[in-house]
């Protein structure tokens, strides 16, 4: 695990969610890094009903990689929340090209409401 100033999440027994992403060091050439889960929810922030996301994430390392618990548990902070799809893609893409130092690509895709479903794509600016 990279040196931060909290507790890595791996090895807590709590699964609080939590912003933290840890990262460990890349060991060898790794090409891309390819994330998927069905498991995002956040809320509509007109209606307040919930909203089920599908979420693609992908990058490309230099030096570190994402830890997967923390991912999990960043992911888990959306629950309850109030915005909209193309809001939460770039703020998800951003926080992760963050810890990471490279761009991340973010691939959400919204399940169907109303007949129509929506997919918002962003890169952050690292």
């Amino acid at each position: 695990m990279e040196e931060t100033n909290q507790e890595p999440v791996l090895g807590r027994p709590d699964s609080t969610p939590t912003t933290q992403i840890d990262t460990f060091s890349v060991e060898g050439p790794v090409e891309l890094v390819h994330f998927r889960s069905s498991e995002l929810t956040a809320v509509c922030p007109v209606t307040n009903q919930p909203d089920f996301y599908t979420i693609d994430i992908s990058y490309s390392p230099k030096s570190i990689c994402i830890e997967t618990k923390s991912l999990k548990l960043f992911l888990r902070t959306f629950e309850g929340v109030g915005i909209f799809a193309e809001h939460l893609a770039p703020k998800i893409a951003n926080h992760l090209g963050e810890a990471v130092q490279v761009p991340v690509k973010v691939i959400l895709e919204q399940q169907i409401r109303g007949g129509i479903v929506t997919t918002v794509t962003s890169v952050s600016h690292n």
